[in-house]
């Protein structure tokens, strides 16, 4: 299994609008792909900005590349996130995860 993180951070004044957000259209597309086994969102409030986490489970790299391409590495943005999000990161990271 392939656990998929990205990172992002907003404001803290746009953190509630921007957690409907991934709640709804922002993760919808990793659901939709055969292959995805789960989705979750996290978020972390520190100081005066929120650090979002989407944290996805895959069955392979295969799968991943149906979501984000051959260059699978790199994050994947909306337009809903112009505006909101105070930086761009350019890569998400892998991990192997194993359940036991």
């Amino acid at each position: 299994m392939i656990t998929r993180v990205w990172h992002g951070r907003t404001s803290l004044s746009d953190s509630d609008r921007y957690l409907q957000f991934l709640l709804t259209k922002g993760t919808e597309d990793y659901k939709k792909v055969k292959g995805n086994l789960s989705v979750r969102v996290w978020r972390k409030v520190e100081h005066d900005v929120a650090h979002f986490y989407t944290v996805t489970e895959w069955d392979s790299i295969d799968s991943i590349k149906k979501f984000a391409g051959e260059q699978f590495d790199k994050a994947v943005y909306y337009p809903e996130d112009q505006g909101t999000l105070l930086e761009f990161e350019e890569h998400v990271v892998h991990y192997e995860s194993f359940q036991i």
